[in-house]
């Protein structure tokens, strides 16, 4: 499947739960997918494809938005309870935090939703845990 092809079956996909999804291609040097869930207080995803893996990334917070005096302690935490975070694993993009899961390129649909919805689950986990350490 092609970026388009995810973007069209993902926006007639409905979970168990009753989230739908509203995804927007963004064209560029690689094609990414933006797809946001619906009936969950939630974050973009932004899905791309290589030959190897899908990826699927939620920007968290950026650089600046760090007390400055804490930034040490938050990194150590990251670090801390990385492994913790079910499907998903924290980097940073530029100046930007991001939290992010990888699949196989032959992963089911299903699975594709389910890093989608967990990547959500987990993005919000760790903005509450994290929160005194942002500005």
């Amino acid at each position: 499947m092609n970026i388009e092809d995810y973007a069209i079956r993902l926006s007639q996909y409905r979970t168990q739960e009753g989230y739908t999804f509203d995804c927007q291609t963004i064209s560029g040097e690689v094609d990414v997918l933006q797809v946001e869930m619906n009936e969950f207080e939630c974050f973009p995803v932004f899905l791309t494809k290589t030959n190897n893996q899908i990826l699927c990334i939620v920007y968290l917070w950026s650089e600046d938005e760090i007390k400055t005096d804490k930034r040490v302690e938050m990194l150590e935490m990251m670090l801390d309870t990385s492994i913790s975070i079910p499907l998903s694993a924290y980097a940073r993009v530029g100046n930007r935090f991001v939290i992010y899961g990888a699949l196989s390129v032959s992963s089911s649909l299903d699975k594709v939703v389910e890093e989608i919805v967990t990547l959500n689950e987990n993005a919000i986990d760790v903005i509450t845990a994290m929160e005194d350490f942002l500005k």
